[in-house]
């Protein structure tokens, strides 16, 4: 693919949307002026990719043809050929940051995520497989500058969780996490297991981007029945002593959602009202991803719940994610937190995926 037309392209974008936040009345409307804030940041790093990606290109010529003159085997010419090695690996990363380029950012990507984890199949050792994933994500957060904070949980009697749902904040949360949605499947021995056998249960994750009040999702007070109950779950000081807990039924839908996190009722309100929003903007969006179900088929990160898309196996401390047939041999990292060598290679598949589609039309 030949990218000087889209280098030429971010360069022109770039030089109109410095100029409109140069305007006096850029951030007259808050939301515009964050967008093209975001847009600036986001052109600035492709016009300084295609300025690499041009040089490179260049170097590589000149090596070339040093190479082709000089003796089969000179000092030159085995210098030649290691720097064309080294500039070949640096075209083809700068080539993959253009390709992603441009693709339409996603209006989600930046978002930050509704993560949903819930014990499926295995009663006692799933809620633990929850518990270690609940982890696993905190860490990865932790590794990228993300702030976690847990909107509801239920515990389990073994120190596990039933479900934990949790609000990821930072940059660009949505657009790696989105990846994470599906049937999470883990083999290994439970420490409750007498006889040393090995068990397979399953944990589901859901990561809904949040949703923006205003312009995602409208929410008639009118179709909301909320009532507040005592919270529930194992000991702590001002558990079960007052009325805080808050559940939200949305009529409409039928959607559900409870919070008890908080001691506050209003605090606990508006996580589930935040809750509540992005299920409500998922299902939109499914609706409309439902629409092209034919075109994606196939694709990386469908988002599908019923699908299983990792195995972890703790005995061949071995990981498999069988969307893009990838298996490390690094579980005890991975759990660790160390995804990105999983998250990045989804990521490229789904860049893969959409520009063969935008090539087909």
């Amino acid at each position: 693919m030949d990218l000087n037309p889209f280098i030429d392209r971010f360069r022109r974008r770039f030089a109109e949307v410095e100029a409109l936040l140069s305007a006096p009345d850029a951030f007259a409307n808050a939301q515009r002026g964050q967008e093209l804030t975001r847009e600036h940041s986001r052109l600035r790093d492709l016009v300084s990719a295609g300025d690499d990606y041009l040089r490179t290109q260049s170097q590589l010529a000149e090596n070339r043809a040093m190479l082709a003159a000089e003796p089969v085997g000179s000092e030159l010419a085995q210098m030649a050929a290691e720097e064309i090695r080294n500039l070949e690996t640096a075209e083809q990363r700068l080539g993959s940051a253009l390709q992603a380029g441009i693709l339409p950012p996603s209006p989600t990507d930046s978002r930050n995520s509704v993560v949903e984890i819930r014990a499926a199949a295995g009663g006692a050792e799933a809620a633990l497989f929850a518990a270690d994933l609940y982890r696993m994500y905190t860490r990865y957060a932790e590794q990228h500058g993300w702030k976690v904070e847990t909107l509801d949980s239920s515990a389990s009697d073994l120190g596990g969780f039933k479900e934990i749902v949790l609000l990821v904040t930072g940059q660009d949360v949505f657009k790696r996490f989105k990846h994470e949605s599906g049937v999470h499947r883990v083999q290994r021995v439970p420490a409750t297991e007498q006889q040393g056998r090995i068990h397979t249960s399953t944990v589901t994750v859901a990561v809904l981007p949040e949703a923006q009040e205003i312009d995602d999702v409208e929410i008639k007070p009118e179709d909301l029945d909320i009532s507040v109950c005592r919270a529930g779950g194992h000991g702590g000081q001002g558990v079960n002593t007052t009325d805080s807990a808050v559940r939200i039924v949305h009529k409409p839908t039928g959607l559900e959602v409870r919070c008890q996190d908080e001691r506050s009722q209003q605090k606990n309100k508006t996580k589930a009202m935040l809750v509540l929003r992005s299920r409500l903007l998922e299902r939109r969006m499914a609706e409309e991803h439902a629409k092209y179900a034919a075109e994606r088929k196939g694709q990386v990160g469908t988002g599908e719940r019923s699908e299983k898309i990792r195995t972890y196996n703790f005995p061949q401390n071995r990981v498999t994610d069988h969307r893009i047939e990838l298996t490390l041999y690094n579980l005890s990292a991975f759990v660790n937190g160390e995804l990105d060598p999983v998250i990045e290679p989804l990521m490229a598949e789904e860049i893969r995926a959409r520009l063969a589609a935008l090539n087909q039309q």
